[in-house]
Formats: structure tokens, sequence, C-alpha cells
């Protein structure tokens, strides 16, 4: 919400803020000036202060009201953690930084003269998606350095907060960290957050408060949760962003509820199981992969309740939420799969085609490798989790460093594939991989049209998968270069931690925590473009403009 145009006091203070975070980048990053820590404190209180009469002032000016509460939230939160938290100065100086980029920003959009640049950036959802992810990894950072979320004796880098919250963010689930052990509960909880935010998507989150609040949503929200959801028809917007929220907290406490019974059998107190129980089951119906246990779910390969719970909800939280809500609509009126739309056909014949190709081939793989001495059972609950997991989920109850090469080229595959439109995961999703596949079949049959299900898929649509496809495939290939060039590791093992993060999987050959720095920041760049690059891309391939009224003169060319 674009407030009023700033006054003339208003924009002197984003000066003097300005000049603020331009000495705190000289201080934190060039090193320019050593100085005592004393100092330091002076110059981030003087900086408090002066945030503190701004945001008064513009209290003062525009009148207070619930929204423009919200807005100033992050300013008030990192104005109590820089005056009230030890040894947060350095967090507060990193917010200015990144508050001033951002205001600055924000007064150009406001100016009486309109940069064009930066008004098409605000004005076009895929781009405005992945800001909302940027700000959201960016606070979460600040977060996760702060002195209470890290355990007594440990360090968290700016670089690996900025891992952490990537992966958590962007519900991946690779880790540099310990997350049960380098991490305080306060920790924790930042993490779990973000995997929530990163799981619905930030604008599912702000909808739903704005819902909450009374407000009605915009054309242009209706048009980008449209596409965070993945639902293409025009429907209300503000029923469907209940039912989201609605499910997704229904199956997480019904997960919860499963697993708080494992737990509390393993001798943890009360309020370890619940807490244990909640954490695992967000974090797998968001596909995140993040666990409390150093050895993920290696210790519980056995356990029924845990194998169940898990793959079902890294399934429900795959499938996306448009065929979730098919699903329900048929069931009230007696399940038939030829009741459901094409999407859903699509999206469910593939999942399970995947998960049951995908467990006879772990099975085969590893039966004499990394589950040799295993029973059958235990044999098919390995491959059955593996496979599911392999999905963009990122929990393991065998050891992924083990895998047989067969292993590592299906496991691949599947992370390339990942989850469905909608959904809490990654990947290039499961609707691609069909129309890919079908329209092969279709040209080798020698058939005109390409049809699924009796259905005619566009060629418009065939045109926006193979360029997804394409674009994702580029894109990866350069990065896995680039990895190759400043990492010592094998070839298959860097190509798995490349195609996990970009599929926003989680799954490692214990490689993360060995990462140089610019290995980690590549890996970041992965995560966050895989999370939200086929996603943008996808959006803005979907938004077909007329920009010419003439073509140009067709000839043939040799394909092979």
């Amino acid at each position: 919400m674009i407030e009023s145009k700033p006054d003339k006091v208003q924009k002197f203070a984003i000066v003097i803020l300005t000049l603020f975070a331009i000495v705190n980048i000289e201080l934190l990053f060039l090193k320019l000036i050593k100085i005592d820590s004393s100092v330091i404190s002076l110059y981030t209180n003087i900086s408090i202060i002066f945030l503190t009469f701004y945001i008064s002032y513009r209290l003062l000016i525009n009148g207070v009201t619930v929204q423009r509460l919200l807005n100033l939230l992050p300013d008030i939160i990192f104005i109590f953690i820089g005056l009230l938290i030890k040894d947060s100065e350095r967090v507060f100086q990193f917010y200015l930084i990144g508050r001033q980029a951002f205001s600055l920003l924000n007064l150009r959009i406001l100016s009486d003269t309109k940069g064009t640049f930066i008004d098409n950036l605000s004005d076009n959802p895929p781009v405005l998606v992945m800001l909302t992810f940027f700000l959201a990894i960016f606070i979460g950072a600040l977060l996760l350095m702060l002195p209470v979320a890290t355990s007594p004796g440990e360090e968290t880098s700016l670089l690996g907060a900025l891992f952490t919250s990537t992966s958590a963010t962007c519900v991946t689930g690779l880790i540099v960290y310990d997350t049960g052990m380098h991490f305080t509960l306060f920790g924790q909880i930042i993490i779990l957050t973000l995997i929530q935010i990163g799981g619905l998507g930030i604008m599912t989150i702000s909808s739903a408060f704005a819902i909450i609040l009374g407000q009605k949503l915009s054309l242009r929200r209706e048009s980008v949760m449209q596409n965070v959801i993945g639902e293409s028809n025009k429907l209300d917007m503000i029923n469907l962003v209940r039912n989201v929220i609605i499910v997704t907290i229904t199956l997480e406490l019904l997960g919860a509820v499963i697993l708080y019974f494992t737990f509390i059998s393993k001798s943890y107190s009360v309020n370890q199981a619940i807490y244990h129980s909640i954490f695992h089951s967000i974090s797998a119906f968001c596909n995140a992969g993040f666990c409390l246990y150093s050895d993920s779910l290696i210790k519980y390969l056995d356990n029924f309740n845990i194998n169940f719970v898990i793959t079902s909800l890294i399934i429900l939280g795959g499938i996306g939420f448009p065929v979730m809500k098919d699903i329900q609509r048929t069931i009230k009126n007696k399940f038939r799969f030829k009741r459901l739309s094409l999407h859903s056909k699509i999206v469910l014949s593939a999942t399970f085609f995947l998960l049951l190709a995908g467990t006879l081939a772990f099975f085969i793989s590893e039966y004499n490798n990394e589950m040799k001495g295993f029973s059958f059972f235990d044999r098919l609950f390995a491959s059955y989790f593996q496979s599911v997991t392999t999905r963009t989920a990122g929990f393991n109850t065998i050891d992924t460093a083990n895998l047989s090469k067969g292993s590592s080229f299906v496991s691949g595959i599947l992370m390339f594939i990942g989850a469905s439109p909608g959904s809490t995961g990654g990947g290039v999703k499961t609707t691609a991989l069909v129309v890919v596949f079908i329209s092969f079949v279709t040209m080798f049959r020698g058939h005109k049209d390409v049809n699924i299900f009796k259905r005619k898929v566009s060629e418009n649509i065939i045109k926006k998968v193979m360029a997804l496809v394409a674009a994702s495939i580029a894109f990866l290939a350069f990065m896995i270069f680039l990895l190759l060039l400043f990492e010592p590791f094998t070839l298959e093992k860097t190509i798995f931690e490349a195609v996990s993060a970009f599929g926003t999987v989680g799954l490692s050959m214990g490689i993360t925590a060995k990462l140089s720095e610019a290995g980690q920041i590549i890996i970041v760049l992965l995560m966050y473009l895989g999370r939200v690059g086929p996603l943008t891309l996808m959006f803005a391939i979907s938004q077909t403009k007329d920009r010419s009224s003439f073509t140009y003169t067709e000839e043939k060319i040799s394909i092979g």
C-alpha cells in the first residue's frame, strides 16, 4: 500500500538514513575504519534514535492505522533488537543498509519524474514475487545472525545466515549448520517460520493477513495469487486463499498429532515431543527437509509411523492446492477419476508413476549396496521414502552420500522434475514432464495434435513448457560449470548438489558444509532461482503480448 508522496521532511530523513547506511557499508564490508566497539555502539544508537523519530513523524503526519503499523513493523522490531539484544549492532546495521536500498527505490517510484524501469518492476507480478522472496530471505538472515539465535559456543557468519535463510525460505533443506545443535529454540522457530512463509508463498501469507483485517484484494494481487497458487480459472480469490490456509493448517496439525505419539515414546518430554512433531510436520508438508537430527531420519528407517506420515505430508504438499481442491469437490459428488480436471489427472497420474518407478529403481540399485542386510520391508520402506523425498522434500532414511551411481542418476532426474504447480515444492513440475513426454510420443506417431486424456493441449502451452525446460537446463548447466571451477569435488557429487539446490530438494552427498564461500554463494543463487526462477519464467511467458503486427517469411531448416 503506497501512501501519499513524501514531503520535504521525509525526503530529508531518507537522505540522512541513507548516509548512515553508506557509513555502515564502510564499517561492515570495506573495513576502512578500525574503531572501538563502543564507538560502533554509539553510532548504532544514534541511528536507532533517528529512525525512531522518523517513523514517529510519519505516524504523526499520516495518522495511525493498522495497515500503517504493519508497514512499519519491521522498523519497530529491529529498533527493539538494536536496543535490547546484546551484541546485535551488526544486525541492525545490515537491516539499515537493506532498508535504505528499498526506500530509495520506493522514493523513486513516488517521485514526480516517473522511472519507467522501476514502474515496470512494481507492476510486474513475476518480479513482485521475486522481490518478496528476496525480502523474506534478507530479514530471515538478519534474525539468524542475532546472538539469541545461536547456541552458546557457536558462531553464525553472514554467509552462513544467508545460506540458511535462503534454504528455509526456498524450502530446500541444504544446511551448512546442524539445525538442532547450532541454533537455539529462537533460531529454529525463525527457520520454521521461513519454511512456512516460503512453502505457502509470501503473497499468500500477506493476502491472508489482508483478509483477516477485512481488506479487499486488489486486481493485481488477485492476478499474482492465481499464479502463485496455480489456479488458472477465475475464482473467488478470498475463498481460495482461505481454503489454502485452512487446508495447510489442518494437514500440518493432523500430521503433528500423529507424529507426537512416536516422539513421546522415544523418551522425549511432552513439550519436546510436541515441538518436534510440529517442526517436522510443517517441514514435511512444505517439502523443506529441515530436520532437528544430525542424521535426518535415518534412525527412524523401520518406523512405519514416521515413514507414513512424513511421506504422506510430502506428497500432499507436492501435488498442489488446485488438485486438493479438485479432489475435495469430486469426493462430494462420488469420486470418479474421469470427473477431475485435466490438470488434476496429469498431476495424479505423473505422481503415481514417478513414485512407483522411483521406488522400483532405488530398490534394485541399493538392494546390495546401502540397503544390504535390510529386511524386505525395510528395503521397501527405504526405497519408497527415497522416491518420495527426492521430489523436492530433502529428508532421508538412508545415507545419501553412499548411494550407488544408478541411484544418484535416478535421484537427479526426480529432483529436476520436482513437485506439481501450485504446490509447496520446486522443480520444473510434473505437468511439464508429461507435456514434454506426450509431445515426443505424438511426434513419433506422426499425429498432429498433442492429446492427453482425450483433451487437446494448445500449442501455446507446449511452447511455454519447452521454453521453461530449456531455460532451466541452460541455467543449471551454467551453474554446475561454475561449481566445477571453484570446488574440488567429483563430477557426480557436484551435479547432485546443484540439481538438489535448483530443485529445492535439500539432499546432499555430504559436501554442503565443505563448500567454499564461492560455492555457497552459487548454491544460494541456485536455491533462490530454483524456487522463483521457473515459476517467474512461467508467469512472464504466460503474459502474452503482441509486440508486432507482422511475421517474417517462413523458411525450412534441417534438424537431424
